[in-house]
């Protein structure tokens, strides 16, 4: 990633290793997530891949086995060295709580969660 794309960064990406599916009008591809943030997340190229760039696609991320997902509409942004770049569009109340948890968790600084929720509201 470039200097210039970091510096516009506004949400910190955690770590994050979970197993997702991605769907695309009637295809669905299984992956695994790779980092997330607040606004998007990166997974890895599955086999078969063929989604245009610019494309809404919906990402189902499994948590705790099947107890729990993590739903979001999102554009695919990126395909570069084997991962593909996702910017969040929509998602659930239910999802956000789960996401804003596993970033929480994963920061490890609650007034740095604060700011990026407020980025989050404010953009």
């Amino acid at each position: 990633m470039s200097k210039s794309s970091t510096e516009k960064r506004r949400f910190h990406r955690v770590m994050f290793d979970a197993p997702c599916d991605i769907h695309w009008q009637d295809e669905v591809w299984s992956s695994e997530i790779l980092d997330i943030s607040l606004k998007g997340l990166l997974v890895k190229l599955p086999e078969g891949w063929s989604v245009p760039l610019n494309q809404p696609c919906e990402v189902v991320i499994h948590l705790d086995g099947a107890a729990a997902a993590i739903v979001m509409a999102v554009e695919l942004r990126h395909v570069e060295g084997g991962k593909l770049g996702f910017k969040c569009q929509y998602i659930d109340l239910d999802s956000a709580t789960h996401l804003r948890r596993l970033v929480e968790l994963n920061l490890g600084d609650q007034a740095l969660l604060e700011r990026e929720l407020n980025h989050l509201i404010d953009s």
